[in-house]
């Protein structure tokens, strides 16, 4: 087993720096998920010399659930994947192998937790039972090391891949019984600002949806910096909602934008929106931040209305589009997509950045835009990266200094190769 500590942080920890803490968190998670891995090597061996002789319980689930206070289910879950993945002995006293041991090898270094350990047991209940046992720990090998960076819609495309490697022809293909199209879509604003949506679709449907969101819902690389991405599952599906709706309106056919990216009515004052500090009124719905405000004002058009201190209104701007269409595809040809150091999205989900804010007075030309996927967008606006236009005319992002001390330059050399 490892020997993995946790880092000392000061007894305050209100007193630690964003390294400290992001470094306590990853050594935690490792010392959690190594601990697991010795703890399911003792359940395993309970399971092989008998419960009810060790401890008088008929099973060693139900032993573990009295011992851990758990329920049956929770108990007899962690049992089970402890048995997948360490040998134990059959009634006869012959060793019964580990199904998944490189996986077990590999949870042992505390590298992968047990979602993705459930998940690549249950990859490999599916390959076809005449899979040969070389074939099978070929699979589980490729599978135990894709899983240490790897997200549950990878290891999902690795199941394909391997499933038309172990059984090129497929099932035997049946014709579905038709269904009658049913969808229906339930949107509303709640009390707290936040909306709540809920359908139900059709088989067609539900697929296509369910493909569209998972295309964009994909973890996002991990960086140079080891970092990786660490939103749930339904976070990511949110985000990629959001993505799809912002190519639907950029659509020239879409009827009522002509396809601008959005089209924000914001009411707000003149001084909260060049400071970034206070509320604005956003289509008289709801509220959102002056930050926020400059983030969505940075590639969009905006009908601002500048209110006095009285709340009476002074001015009702016209209508500016600040990223002209001829611009926009210079840009995509310039940057290939998001400039973001290791970022990979495509231009088609970019949006177009002023480096020096337009209620800077940052002018709209190619000097001073630059393509920003929604999250390195949000991420240069409120957060402590820097963005820059270098002496041969292409952007180039200064880290903070916890990032790196020196704070280099850096440039995404992914789209132009």
């Amino acid at each position: 087993m490892p020997e993995t500590f946790l880092p000392e942080l000061p007894q305050e920890l209100w007193r630690a720096g964003k390294l400290e803490l992001a470094h306590g968190v990853l050594q935690s998670l490792r010392v959690i998920r190594v601990a697991t891995a010795g703890l399911g090597r003792f359940l395993a061996e309970v399971e092989s010399r008998g419960a009810k002789d060790l401890f008088g319980h008929g099973t060693t689930a139900s032993w573990f659930a009295e011992m851990a206070g758990l329920s049956r289910g929770e108990a007899g879950a962690v049992v089970k994947r402890a048995i997948a993945l360490n040998p134990t002995r059959n009634l006869d006293g012959t060793e019964a192998p580990a199904v998944a041991p490189e996986t077990a090898a590999v949870a042992a270094e505390g590298l992968v937790g047990d979602e993705r350990i459930d998940q690549i047991l249950e990859i490999l209940k599916r390959l076809p039972a005449d899979t040969s046992a070389e074939d099978r720990a070929v699979a589980e090998k490729i599978l135990a090391d894709l899983a240490p960076n790897a997200g549950p819609h990878q290891l999902v495309d690795a199941e394909a891949k391997l499933l038309g490697w172990l059984d090129p022809d497929g099932n035997e293909p049946k014709d579905p019984e038709p269904k009658e199209p049913r969808r229906e879509i339930t949107l509303e604003r709640r009390r707290d600002g936040f909306w709540k949506l809920t359908g139900l679709l059709d088989d067609e449907t539900g697929a296509r949806t369910a493909a569209a969101l998972e295309a964009y819902a994909q973890p996002r690389p991990v960086d140079e910096f080891g970092q990786a991405d660490l939103r749930m599952k339904c976070e990511r599906l949110g985000d990629a909602w959001a993505e799809l709706l912002d190519l639907a309106i950029a659509c020239p056919d879409q009827p009522g934008t002509s396809g601008y990216r959005t089209l924000v009515h914001v009411t707000i004052g003149l001084d909260e929106l060049k400071s970034g500090l206070g509320t604005a009124c956003l289509d008289f719905v709801g509220t959102m931040t002056a930050r926020e405000a400059r983030l969505a004002a940075c590639d969009c058009l905006m009908l601002p209305v500048v209110m006095s201190t009285a709340g009476e209104p002074l001015d009702v701007g016209r209508l500016r589009r600040f990223v002209t269409p001829g611009q926009r595809r210079a840009l995509n040809i310039r940057d290939g997509g998001c400039a973001f150091p290791g970022c990979h999205r495509k231009p088609k989900n970019c949006h177009a950045h002023h480096i020096i804010h337009w209620a800077d007075d940052g002018p709209t030309d190619l000097r001073n835009l630059v393509l920003l996927c929604g999250f390195h967008h949000r991420l240069i606006h409120h957060g402590d990266w820097e963005v820059r236009m270098a002496a041969d005319g292409l952007p180039e992002f200064i880290p903070p200094q916890y990032r790196d001390p020196l704070r280099q330059p850096r440039r995404n050399t992914l789209h132009h190769r």
